[in-house]
């Protein structure tokens, strides 16, 4: 059966003016999954969403990995959704970025703050009741996640594929793979570490999860370098 790493991106830089590129440590975590890859996987093709955390992820595992990796193919259906904006639309005062930070100091511990908030925002997203007002919808997003993956399967040489994308496309995925309720995906979504390992085996029509959300790289060199966000 061939098979398709969906890896997580390293850890972003949260709170900083661009979020989307790797923080130092982000860097280091695709290193190390570098060389937890060598001599394990041989891939034919990578594949990532077009963001720079993406490419980035991509960069860092080619470092670690030592041999050449082929270059990477954006695929944008591969693309986390607008967590910006979903954030927004339940608290519109967040557009002003300090604001936000203001607020969220306010709290003994602000990510925590921030996480309880994301999940609210999540749930609005999800629950259909306002997709006017959000430029993709979830069923949207869900849609060009699955076709995503499967034009992929369709024109995959079979073999070992890598792609380099985010935590939702990995987490509804998932959830496509084994049949899971909307719930289910917002829950694991948020235990999906930064750049772990989902496999996926396909054969003909058939595809299975066969690995979810492994990160036992980060955890036999370094555990502080396993992060969520």
């Amino acid at each position: 059966m061939a098979t398709i790493y969906l890896i997580r991106h390293g850890q972003a830089s949260f709170g900083k003016e661009n979020y989307d590129q790797l923080s130092p440590r982000g860097w280091e975590q695709g290193r190390v999954l570098g060389r937890w890859l060598a001599g394990k996987v041989t891939p034919n093709a990578v594949l990532g969403g077009n963001m720079e955390r993406h490419r980035e992820t991509v960069e860092a595992i080619a470092s670690g990995y030592g041999d050449a990796l082929p270059d990477m193919q954006a695929v944008e259906g591969f693309n986390e959704f607008d967590h910006t904006q979903v954030v927004e639309r339940l608290r519109p005062e967040w557009q002003d970025r300090e604001r936000m930070a203001r607020d969220l100091a306010a709290f003994p511990k602000p990510a925590r703050a921030f996480q309880q908030v994301f999940e609210e925002a999540m749930q609005r997203w999800v629950s259909g009741g306002h997709d006017h007002e959000y430029t993709e919808s979830w069923e949207a997003f869900r849609q060009r996640v699955i076709t995503s993956l499967e034009q992929l399967i369709e024109y995959a040489d079979g073999g070992e594929t890598l792609v380099s994308t985010s935590g939702g496309p990995i987490a509804v995925i998932a959830q496509h793979l084994l049949e899971l309720s909307d719930r289910k995906a917002l829950d694991m979504n948020s235990v999906i570490a930064n750049t772990s390992v989902t496999r996926v085996l396909h054969s003909g029509a058939r595809r299975s999860l066969a690995v979810f959300n492994n990160y036992s790289h980060l955890e036999a060199e370094d555990p502080s370098l396993v992060t969520f966000r």
